[in-house]
């Protein structure tokens, strides 16, 4: 199995993905304690953007095994109560287990992935069970998700 190393988040390394803001320790433009609009989130459409609680559990091995893609909108994620690991690959039609990086998220900073940013669920570093808010346009999971479970010798596992 191909082993990737999950990277400290800089604005270099993810730049291809997407952005990110932490939230918790802002910094840069702001109306005295309001830091403002540090992460766009354009959506297409007249559809509204939903707020999502996702549970996530530890795992023993941080495999990716699968992903998936949003052809026509971003998403948003937020670890709320601890850090996270994700995974992504650049936008494409096919899947590109290949090109799989993984990233460090501390808990209280905002990832927006870019439309078509091969991901999946971000997985828990230190609690058994964490939360993670995620954004998205309403039904974008019923209705421009699409899901890839990668064959075996793809699989890769996310050392720390």
């Amino acid at each position: 199995m191909r082993k990737i190393k999950a990277k400290e988040l800089t604005v270099e390394g993810f730049a291809p993905y997407g952005e990110f803001y932490n939230l918790v320790e802002p910094t840069g433009k702001n109306l005295g304690s309001f830091y403002h609009d540090h992460v766009l989130y354009h959506t297409s459409g007249r559809m509204p953007v939903a707020f999502s609680s996702l549970v996530v559990d530890k795992p023993e091995k941080y495999i990716v095994d699968s992903a998936e893609y949003h052809n026509y909108t971003g998403e948003v994620l937020l670890p709320l109560d601890d850090d996270v690991v994700i995974h992504v690959a650049t936008p494409s039609k096919e899947p590109v287990p290949e090109l799989t990086e993984a990233f460090l998220v501390p808990k209280g900073t905002v990832v927006k992935l870019n439309a078509a940013v091969w991901h999946l669920a971000p997985m828990a570093l230190h609690n058994d069970k964490s939360h993670v808010l995620i954004v998205l346009p309403e039904r974008v999971y019923y209705n421009d998700c699409y899901v890839v479970d990668y064959p075996e010798e793809d699989h890769m596992e996310i050392e720390l």
